[in-house]
């Protein structure tokens, strides 16, 4: 059974793993990281421990049975008890409810061990699979943002009832 766990320097190898394994699927919705990235994974590892550390983002791996990294659900921005959410899975379990499931988690996860009352996520026009899986995570439709350059939907969830 698939663990959403934190990030921590034991998951780079699988993470590295992971990206590049689904290189071309991920560019396929959302901007290619380019060469850099990988050239210099290292030390942009480091730098998401680092801030993970600091308190200004949240880093979570689902992790397999057999240590392959499926996905990444990060939170980024946390201040004021809101952040926004973000995540990838790996295409060879996409479309079968692991990202809405593990979104899910993450949303309680949000609210129980970060304190945050309030998830925002945008996606791209394109970007209906990401855009279902947040509406069956209890996101509901708030605007527009803008994602890269370019306008589309952006998403809230509140996590705890507001007083």
């Amino acid at each position: 059974m698939p663990e959403l766990k934190r990030l921590d320097a034991d998951h780079a190898p699988a993470v590295l793993a992971f990206e590049l394994a689904n290189r071309a699927y991920f560019a396929a919705s959302v901007p290619d990281r380019g060469d850099d990235f990988f050239d210099k994974f290292t030390d942009w590892y480091s730098v998401l421990l680092a801030e993970q550390e600091a308190g200004i983002y949240a880093f979570y791996v689902l992790v397999a049975e057999d240590g392959s990294v499926l996905g990444r659900f990060n939170l980024y921005d946390l201040e004021n008890g809101t952040a926004e959410l973000g995540y990838r899975v790996a295409q060879h379990v996409a479309g079968r409810g692991v990202a809405t499931a593990t979104v899910r988690e993450l949303c309680r996860l949000a609210a129980a061990r970060h304190g945050l009352h309030t998830l925002r996520a945008g996606t791209s026009r394109e970007n209906v699979a990401s855009q279902r899986v947040l509406l069956k995570a209890g996101f509901v439709l708030v605007g527009l943002s803008d994602i890269d350059g370019e306008s589309g939907p952006w998403y809230q969830r509140d996590l705890v009832p507001q007083r």
